[in-house]
């Protein structure tokens, strides 16, 4: 069910050439919500590194190398599951045009404490701190 209601918010925003802010905004929700119901979900057949190449692509109009796995993040926000594996990847071509998100940011290790981050992101960052240099 989650996939096809995703498909079809896909298919409506390419039809009336929304981005996600935009669509929120039409139906009168948070960009967040319209996030939850797209949210990456891995499509039949697809491996988790075959599905962030593709989510990539579609979101930010960039090409990727997967690198190697961070971890699977697992956690209970109150109106869904988010089950989401991370890996390390690599920009192969493009420019990160941000088709979905409404900013973005390159962060150093020291910034990485700047942001707000979402409760399922936490328990990423000192994985990520301690890897980078």
């Amino acid at each position: 069910m989650q996939v096809i209601v995703a498909e079809r918010i896909k298919e409506l925003m390419k039809e009336e050439n929304l981005n996600q802010v935009r669509l929120a905004e039409k139906i009168g929700v948070k960009q967040n919500t319209i996030s939850a119901w797209l949210s990456g979900k891995k499509e039949l057949g697809e491996t988790p590194e075959t599905a962030i190449v593709r989510e990539i692509k579609e979101e930010l109009d960039t090409e990727i190398k997967v690198g190697e796995w961070i971890d699977t993040i697992e956690f209970d926000y109150p109106t869904f599951h988010l089950s989401m594996d991370c890996f390390w990847a690599e920009v192969t071509k493009g420019h990160l045009e941000l088709k979905e998100a409404e900013a973005a940011k390159w962060l150093t290790k020291d910034q990485l404490d700047s942001v707000a981050w979402l409760p399922a992101d936490i328990t990423l960052i000192d994985k990520i701190q301690g890897y980078m240099k």
